[in-house]
Protein backbone atom coordinates (compact mmCIF):
# COMPACT_ATOMS: atom_id res chain seq x y z
CA UNK A 1 0.00 0.00 0.00
CA UNK A 2 1.41 3.86 -1.23
CA UNK A 3 1.79 5.60 1.81
CA UNK A 4 2.86 9.29 2.83
CA UNK A 5 5.42 10.10 5.62
CA UNK A 6 4.76 12.87 7.55
CA UNK A 7 6.41 14.39 10.89
CA UNK A 8 4.43 14.76 13.68
CA UNK A 9 5.00 16.45 17.09
CA UNK A 10 6.80 14.94 20.06
CA UNK A 11 5.58 15.86 23.41
CA UNK A 12 7.50 16.17 26.18
CA UNK A 13 6.38 14.25 29.73
CA UNK A 14 8.36 16.67 31.99
CA UNK A 15 6.31 19.21 32.34
CA UNK A 16 2.79 20.75 31.17
CA UNK A 17 4.34 23.87 30.10
CA UNK A 18 6.78 21.81 27.69
CA UNK A 19 3.65 19.46 26.59
CA UNK A 20 1.90 22.62 25.33
CA UNK A 21 5.30 23.11 22.96
CA UNK A 22 5.98 21.15 19.55
CA UNK A 23 9.08 19.54 19.51
CA UNK A 24 11.16 19.30 15.71
CA UNK A 25 11.56 15.72 15.69
CA UNK A 26 15.00 14.22 14.74
CA UNK A 27 16.07 14.26 11.45
CA UNK A 28 17.29 10.65 11.24
CA UNK A 29 15.28 8.63 13.31
CA UNK A 30 12.48 7.10 11.92
CA UNK A 31 10.85 5.94 15.41
CA UNK A 32 10.08 10.01 15.72
CA UNK A 33 7.88 9.92 12.52
CA UNK A 34 4.82 8.18 11.52
CA UNK A 35 3.27 7.02 8.26
CA UNK A 36 -0.02 8.53 6.85
CA UNK A 37 -1.66 5.60 4.68
CA UNK A 38 -3.23 7.38 1.43
CA UNK A 39 -5.95 4.67 2.00
CA UNK A 40 -7.22 6.19 5.33
CA UNK A 41 -6.94 9.60 4.01
CA UNK A 42 -9.50 8.61 1.38
CA UNK A 43 -11.26 6.55 3.31
CA UNK A 44 -11.89 10.07 5.75
CA UNK A 45 -12.61 12.21 2.56
CA UNK A 46 -15.58 9.54 1.57
CA UNK A 47 -16.53 9.72 5.26
CA UNK A 48 -16.54 13.60 5.52
CA UNK A 49 -18.18 13.96 2.37
CA UNK A 50 -20.93 11.40 3.06
CA UNK A 51 -21.17 11.98 6.93
CA UNK A 52 -21.73 8.09 7.51
CA UNK A 53 -19.25 5.43 8.45
CA UNK A 54 -21.49 2.89 6.55
CA UNK A 55 -21.26 4.38 3.02
CA UNK A 56 -17.73 5.56 3.78
CA UNK A 57 -17.45 2.19 4.29
CA UNK A 58 -18.96 0.65 0.95
CA UNK A 59 -17.42 3.15 -0.90
CA UNK A 60 -14.11 2.15 -0.21
CA UNK A 61 -14.55 -1.48 -0.44
CA UNK A 62 -13.51 -2.62 3.38
CA UNK A 63 -15.86 -3.52 5.94
CA UNK A 64 -17.57 -0.99 8.71
CA UNK A 65 -15.34 -2.43 11.65
CA UNK A 66 -12.31 -2.55 9.63
CA UNK A 67 -13.26 1.68 8.52
CA UNK A 68 -14.21 1.98 11.93
CA UNK A 69 -10.57 0.84 13.40
CA UNK A 70 -8.94 2.74 10.51
CA UNK A 71 -10.07 6.21 11.70
CA UNK A 72 -9.58 4.95 15.52
CA UNK A 73 -5.96 4.78 14.36
CA UNK A 74 -5.42 7.81 12.75
CA UNK A 75 -6.67 9.89 15.68
CA UNK A 76 -4.00 7.90 17.43
CA UNK A 77 -1.51 8.95 15.45
CA UNK A 78 -2.98 12.35 15.01
CA UNK A 79 -3.41 12.59 18.89
CA UNK A 80 -6.46 14.11 18.33
CA UNK A 81 -10.39 13.73 17.55
CA UNK A 82 -11.27 13.91 14.26
CA UNK A 83 -14.98 12.86 14.26
CA UNK A 84 -17.88 13.43 16.55
CA UNK A 85 -20.04 9.95 16.54
CA UNK A 86 -23.89 10.58 16.49
CA UNK A 87 -26.91 8.30 16.31
CA UNK A 88 -27.33 8.92 12.52
CA UNK A 89 -24.12 9.47 10.96
CA UNK A 90 -21.02 11.53 12.40
CA UNK A 91 -19.65 14.89 12.61
CA UNK A 92 -16.48 16.44 11.53
CA UNK A 93 -14.20 18.30 14.38
CA UNK A 94 -12.26 21.73 13.76
CA UNK A 95 -9.33 19.09 13.62
CA UNK A 96 -11.10 16.81 11.45
CA UNK A 97 -11.97 19.88 8.67
CA UNK A 98 -8.44 20.65 8.28
CA UNK A 99 -7.22 16.98 7.98
CA UNK A 100 -10.30 17.00 5.25
CA UNK A 101 -8.47 20.17 3.30
CA UNK A 102 -4.73 18.52 3.36
CA UNK A 103 -6.35 14.93 2.19
CA UNK A 104 -8.11 16.08 -0.69
CA UNK A 105 -5.03 18.28 -1.93
CA UNK A 106 -2.43 15.08 -1.00
CA UNK A 107 -5.02 13.29 -3.53
CA UNK A 108 -5.36 15.81 -5.97
CA UNK A 109 -1.80 15.92 -6.62
CA UNK A 110 -1.37 12.07 -6.66
CA UNK A 111 -4.37 11.86 -8.86
CA UNK A 112 -2.38 14.34 -11.32
CA UNK A 113 0.92 12.28 -10.93
CA UNK A 114 -0.87 9.57 -11.89
CA UNK A 115 -2.57 11.14 -15.12
CA UNK A 116 0.67 12.15 -16.17
CA UNK A 117 2.63 9.21 -16.00
CA UNK A 118 -0.24 7.15 -17.28
CA UNK A 119 -0.93 9.69 -20.17
CA UNK A 120 2.58 9.30 -21.09
CA UNK A 121 2.88 5.31 -21.10
CA UNK A 122 -0.13 4.96 -23.31
CA UNK A 123 0.99 7.89 -25.98
CA UNK A 124 -1.30 10.49 -24.41
CA UNK A 125 0.16 13.36 -22.67
CA UNK A 126 -3.00 15.02 -20.94
CA UNK A 127 -6.28 14.76 -19.56
CA UNK A 128 -8.40 17.55 -18.03
CA UNK A 129 -11.54 17.31 -16.37
CA UNK A 130 -13.95 19.89 -16.86
CA UNK A 131 -17.23 20.69 -15.31
CA UNK A 132 -19.80 23.01 -17.02
CA UNK A 133 -23.54 24.43 -17.05
CA UNK A 134 -26.18 23.72 -19.94
CA UNK A 135 -25.63 26.91 -21.41
CA UNK A 136 -22.18 26.46 -22.11
CA UNK A 137 -22.07 23.24 -23.26
CA UNK A 138 -25.44 24.07 -25.59
CA UNK A 139 -23.73 27.49 -26.88
CA UNK A 140 -19.89 28.15 -28.01
CA UNK A 141 -17.93 25.74 -25.47
CA UNK A 142 -18.13 22.69 -28.19
CA UNK A 143 -16.84 24.39 -30.51
CA UNK A 144 -14.05 25.66 -28.88
CA UNK A 145 -13.12 22.03 -27.48
CA UNK A 146 -13.48 20.98 -31.22
CA UNK A 147 -10.89 23.53 -32.34
CA UNK A 148 -8.08 22.63 -28.95
CA UNK A 149 -8.19 18.83 -29.24
CA UNK A 150 -7.94 19.65 -32.65
CA UNK A 151 -4.17 21.04 -32.25
CA UNK A 152 -4.10 19.19 -29.17
CA UNK A 153 -4.30 15.99 -30.54
CA UNK A 154 -2.42 14.15 -27.29
CA UNK A 155 -5.04 15.22 -24.56
CA UNK A 156 -8.39 14.31 -23.89
CA UNK A 157 -11.16 15.80 -22.01
CA UNK A 158 -13.87 14.64 -19.43
CA UNK A 159 -16.84 16.84 -20.20
CA UNK A 160 -19.88 16.60 -17.56
CA UNK A 161 -22.65 19.20 -17.10
CA UNK A 162 -23.85 20.39 -13.51
CA UNK A 163 -25.36 23.33 -12.22
CA UNK A 164 -23.13 25.88 -11.84
CA UNK A 165 -23.12 26.04 -7.50
CA UNK A 166 -21.66 22.26 -8.23
CA UNK A 167 -19.22 23.51 -10.60
CA UNK A 168 -17.81 25.60 -8.34
CA UNK A 169 -18.15 22.96 -5.15
CA UNK A 170 -16.53 20.14 -7.81
CA UNK A 171 -13.27 22.62 -8.28
CA UNK A 172 -12.75 23.13 -4.53
CA UNK A 173 -12.92 19.25 -3.62
CA UNK A 174 -10.40 18.81 -6.37
CA UNK A 175 -13.66 17.11 -8.61
CA UNK A 176 -12.78 18.95 -11.57
CA UNK A 177 -9.70 20.58 -13.15
CA UNK A 178 -11.81 23.52 -14.96
CA UNK A 179 -15.31 24.95 -15.01
CA UNK A 180 -18.10 26.91 -16.62
CA UNK A 181 -20.35 28.92 -14.55
CA UNK A 182 -22.96 31.57 -14.91
CA UNK A 183 -25.23 33.45 -12.81
CA UNK A 184 -24.50 35.10 -9.47
CA UNK A 185 -22.47 32.23 -8.17
CA UNK A 186 -19.98 32.89 -5.14
CA UNK A 187 -16.53 32.07 -6.42
CA UNK A 188 -14.06 33.00 -3.39
CA UNK A 189 -10.88 31.45 -3.52
CA UNK A 190 -11.11 30.65 -7.07
CA UNK A 191 -9.57 32.24 -10.35
CA UNK A 192 -12.35 34.14 -12.94
CA UNK A 193 -11.85 34.74 -16.22
CA UNK A 194 -14.65 36.13 -18.69
CA UNK A 195 -15.74 33.41 -21.50
CA UNK A 196 -18.95 35.14 -23.17
CA UNK A 197 -22.67 35.77 -22.53
CA UNK A 198 -25.33 33.86 -23.74
CA UNK A 199 -28.41 34.80 -22.32
CA UNK A 200 -31.84 32.55 -21.22
CA UNK A 201 -35.07 33.68 -23.68
CA UNK A 202 -38.38 32.59 -23.62
CA UNK A 203 -39.67 30.57 -27.19
CA UNK A 204 -43.08 30.54 -27.74
CA UNK A 205 -45.59 29.61 -30.88
CA UNK A 206 -45.80 32.19 -33.74
CA UNK A 207 -49.38 33.07 -32.69
CA UNK A 208 -48.61 33.09 -28.95
CA UNK A 209 -50.88 35.31 -26.93
CA UNK A 210 -46.92 36.50 -25.38
CA UNK A 211 -45.52 37.66 -28.73
CA UNK A 212 -47.20 40.75 -28.35
CA UNK A 213 -44.93 41.24 -25.87
CA UNK A 214 -40.83 42.60 -25.50
CA UNK A 215 -40.32 41.41 -22.33
CA UNK A 216 -41.74 38.80 -19.70
CA UNK A 217 -41.51 37.84 -16.19
CA UNK A 218 -40.48 34.41 -15.75
CA UNK A 219 -43.56 34.53 -13.04
CA UNK A 220 -45.83 35.23 -16.16
CA UNK A 221 -45.31 31.66 -17.53
CA UNK A 222 -46.03 29.85 -14.72
CA UNK A 223 -48.99 29.32 -16.19
CA UNK A 224 -48.28 27.68 -19.17
CA UNK A 225 -47.31 24.56 -19.92
CA UNK A 226 -43.57 23.60 -20.54
CA UNK A 227 -41.14 21.89 -23.29
CA UNK A 228 -37.93 21.72 -20.98
CA UNK A 229 -34.49 19.05 -21.45
CA UNK A 230 -34.98 16.15 -18.92
CA UNK A 231 -35.04 16.63 -15.26
CA UNK A 232 -31.30 14.92 -15.10
CA UNK A 233 -29.78 18.13 -16.81
CA UNK A 234 -28.70 20.65 -14.89
CA UNK A 235 -30.47 23.52 -16.54
CA UNK A 236 -34.33 21.81 -16.06
CA UNK A 237 -32.83 21.79 -12.44
CA UNK A 238 -32.37 25.12 -12.51
CA UNK A 239 -35.58 26.32 -14.08
CA UNK A 240 -37.61 24.13 -11.57
CA UNK A 241 -35.90 25.69 -9.03
CA UNK A 242 -36.50 29.55 -10.06
CA UNK A 243 -40.60 28.32 -10.17
CA UNK A 244 -40.38 26.55 -7.08
CA UNK A 245 -38.46 29.96 -5.23
CA UNK A 246 -42.06 31.97 -7.02
CA UNK A 247 -44.03 29.11 -4.82
CA UNK A 248 -45.38 27.28 -7.58
CA UNK A 249 -44.54 23.85 -9.80
CA UNK A 250 -43.32 24.34 -13.61
CA UNK A 251 -45.76 22.76 -15.36
CA UNK A 252 -43.96 20.45 -17.57
CA UNK A 253 -45.77 19.02 -20.97
CA UNK A 254 -42.68 17.09 -22.74
CA UNK A 255 -39.24 16.77 -21.55
CA UNK A 256 -37.05 16.40 -24.84
CA UNK A 257 -33.41 15.32 -24.86
CA UNK A 258 -31.96 18.33 -26.93
CA UNK A 259 -33.07 22.48 -27.74
CA UNK A 260 -33.49 21.77 -31.36
CA UNK A 261 -36.19 19.03 -30.40
CA UNK A 262 -37.52 21.84 -27.80
CA UNK A 263 -38.06 23.76 -30.40
CA UNK A 264 -39.73 21.91 -33.03
CA UNK A 265 -42.34 21.34 -30.25
CA UNK A 266 -42.65 24.48 -29.24
CA UNK A 267 -43.01 25.19 -33.10
CA UNK A 268 -45.86 22.75 -33.05
CA UNK A 269 -47.43 24.44 -30.47
CA UNK A 270 -47.20 22.35 -27.24
CA UNK A 271 -45.86 24.58 -25.16
CA UNK A 272 -43.58 27.16 -24.27
CA UNK A 273 -39.23 26.70 -23.23
CA UNK A 274 -36.73 28.43 -21.43
CA UNK A 275 -33.73 28.11 -23.89
CA UNK A 276 -29.87 30.03 -24.26
CA UNK A 277 -30.62 32.85 -26.64
CA UNK A 278 -27.59 30.78 -29.07
CA UNK A 279 -30.07 27.75 -29.40
CA UNK A 280 -32.22 29.71 -30.86
CA UNK A 281 -30.50 31.62 -33.03
CA UNK A 282 -28.70 28.34 -34.09
CA UNK A 283 -31.76 26.82 -34.83
CA UNK A 284 -32.25 25.83 -38.80
CA UNK A 285 -36.04 26.43 -39.27
CA UNK A 286 -36.53 29.92 -38.10
CA UNK A 287 -39.58 31.55 -38.44
CA UNK A 288 -42.08 29.45 -37.01
CA UNK A 289 -41.29 30.38 -33.11
CA UNK A 290 -40.79 33.56 -32.01
CA UNK A 291 -38.61 34.90 -29.01
CA UNK A 292 -39.55 36.74 -26.24
CA UNK A 293 -36.69 38.20 -23.67
CA UNK A 294 -36.77 37.29 -19.93
CA UNK A 295 -37.02 40.03 -17.61
CA UNK A 296 -35.41 38.26 -14.79
CA UNK A 297 -32.24 38.86 -13.51
CA UNK A 298 -31.13 35.09 -13.65
CA UNK A 299 -31.62 35.21 -17.53
CA UNK A 300 -28.88 37.62 -17.89
CA UNK A 301 -26.02 34.60 -18.58
CA UNK A 302 -22.46 35.76 -18.09
CA UNK A 303 -20.52 32.75 -18.46
CA UNK A 304 -17.28 32.56 -16.75
CA UNK A 305 -14.13 30.10 -16.86
CA UNK A 306 -13.13 29.07 -12.91
CA UNK A 307 -10.40 27.29 -12.29
CA UNK A 308 -7.75 26.69 -8.70
CA UNK A 309 -4.34 28.27 -8.63
CA UNK A 310 -2.80 28.22 -12.25
CA UNK A 311 0.16 26.45 -10.51
CA UNK A 312 -1.36 23.64 -9.29
CA UNK A 313 -2.65 22.57 -12.62
CA UNK A 314 -1.61 19.82 -14.62
CA UNK A 315 -0.12 20.93 -17.62
CA UNK A 316 -2.74 19.81 -19.89
CA UNK A 317 -5.46 21.73 -17.95
CA UNK A 318 -3.56 24.76 -17.59
CA UNK A 319 -3.14 24.49 -21.24
CA UNK A 320 -6.68 24.79 -21.99
CA UNK A 321 -7.47 27.18 -19.54
CA UNK A 322 -5.55 29.37 -21.47
CA UNK A 323 -6.85 28.79 -24.99
CA UNK A 324 -10.23 28.94 -23.06
CA UNK A 325 -9.51 32.02 -21.84
CA UNK A 326 -8.31 33.64 -25.14
CA UNK A 327 -11.29 31.90 -27.25
CA UNK A 328 -13.81 35.38 -26.65
CA UNK A 329 -11.32 37.05 -29.49
CA UNK A 330 -10.55 33.87 -31.24
CA UNK A 331 -14.32 33.23 -31.59
CA UNK A 332 -15.02 37.04 -33.23
CA UNK A 333 -12.20 36.35 -35.54
CA UNK A 334 -12.93 32.99 -36.39
CA UNK A 335 -17.00 34.64 -37.04
CA UNK A 336 -15.54 37.63 -39.25
CA UNK A 337 -13.56 35.37 -41.35
CA UNK A 338 -16.73 33.07 -41.69
CA UNK A 339 -18.29 36.38 -43.26
CA UNK A 340 -15.78 37.11 -45.57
Amino acid sequence: MASLTMGFCIYSSKSSAAKAKFARPAPHNRNMRNRLDLADLQLFVHIAEALSLTRAAEQSAMSLASASNRVRQLEEQLGTKLLYRRTHGVALTAAGDALLLHARRVLRQLDHLHMDLRDFAVGLRGHVRLFANTTSISGDLPEALGLFLTQNPTVTIDLKEHLSADVVLALKQARADLGIVAGEIDTEGLAVHEFGHDDLVLAVPKTHRLTARKQVHFADTLEEYHVTLSQSSALAGFISAQAQQLGADLQFRLQMASFDSILRMIEAGVGVGVVPRSAAARYGRRGLFAVVDLHDSWAMRELKIVAKEAASLPRSAKSLLDFLVQWPQTHRRRARYRRL
